[in-house]
């Protein structure tokens, strides 16, 4: 038993094992599912190597500011694990007056991550982003409200480095924000609809203020597009804005339909039921986290500095610097 728990220890086991983690990082790097099994299993490889030497080193034994840094890195390696098993990560649209339900642009998320992105409902009440010259960015004020397990409303102003954190996931406003499409859909059968076409990223995608979409009842895709002639984001500085002047091109196929920048401006009759638009808006960008290990994950890196610190103070506070 104990020459097992020396082969474990083996720091020539501990070298392979940190080679076999590099391979493992890589290979999840460049994999759509960022925590693969490999990693996880050379995690898991590194806390046993770790806790064998822990085990079997009576030296960190009798030294307690050694026993403590090797726990405290015992820990590290194990909410690692633990970390990239249930973390999350994703991207949010949400137009201006809307609430957030849930639906995400992209995730990314550990296997073990315990889905409750719907509990953490907030509403966007506006956003307001200044620009210096150049145009350059300087901040964003994101506006939400939400009701809390009270019952009762609150407000907050949310950014970059502020987030709204709802039932564990942050939610950090960024620079990503567009325009949306308001649209309405009355189909021959069935009750009205209501949604928002949210066009590419503004001012990244200046260029590109399209986007196809599909409508219930009808088997040819929509497009739409908006064009204007303002700078929603000034060059000489200021705040981003909606256009003041600008026209909705629609299409389905042949057929083309210039919509004036006003609600109301004109329903267009489809094979399936007549579309409407109803008006020009902007969305919000959200950048989303979860993941619970971090508190703790500083807490033990901090344990781990600090009882180094300890380990060499004990060691070198009997000698003379000077000799």
């Amino acid at each position: 038993m104990l020459r097992a728990g020396s082969a474990l220890a083996s720091l020539r086991l501990t070298l392979g094992v940190f080679i076999f983690l590099g391979l493992s990082i890589m290979l999840a790097y460049f994999n759509e599912v960022r925590t693969s099994p490999w990693l996880v299993l050379s995690l898991s490889m590194l806390a046993i190597n770790l806790l064998a030497a822990i085990a079997t080193n009576q030296h960190f034994r009798r030294q307690l500011p050694l026993m403590c840094f090797h726990l405290a890195l015992l820990a590290i390696v194990l909410l690692i694990a633990l970390g990239r098993l249930t973390y999350f990560k994703g991207r949010a649209e949400v137009v201006d007056g809307e609430e957030f339900t849930g639906q995400f642009v992209d995730t990314e998320a550990g296997p073990w991550h315990p889905l409750g992105a719907a509990e953490a409902r907030f509403t966007n009440l506006g956003t307001r982003i200044v620009y210096a010259p150049g145009p350059v960015r300087l901040g964003t004020e994101n506006h939400v409200a939400w009701v809390d397990e009270n019952g009762v409303l609150q407000r907050a102003v949310i950014g970059d480095h502020n987030p709204l954190i709802r039932h564990h996931y942050r939610f950090y406003a960024n620079w990503n924000k567009g325009f949306a499409l308001m649209f309405g859909w009355q189909p021959k059968q069935g009750a009205p609809l209501l949604g928002s076409v949210n066009l590419p990223s503004y001012p990244a995608n200046a260029l590109q203020q399209a986007r196809q979409w599909s409508l219930p009842g009808n088997a040819e895709p929509i497009w739409a597009a908006l064009h204007f002639d303002d700078q929603p984001v000034p060059e000489a500085g200021g705040e981003f804005h909606l256009p003041e002047h600008y026209t909705v091109v629609v299409r389905q196929g042949s057929q083309r339909w210039e919509l004036a920048g006003e609600p109301g401006t004109g329903d267009i009759e489809l094979p399936g039921g007549r579309l409407s638009y109803l008006g020009l808006r902007t969305w919000m960008g959200y950048q989303v986290a979860w993941d619970r290990t971090m508190p703790w994950l500083l807490a033990a890196s901090l344990t781990a500095v600090l009882a180094l610190a300890w380990h060499f103070w004990q060691k070198f506070s009997g000698r003379s610097w000077n000799a």
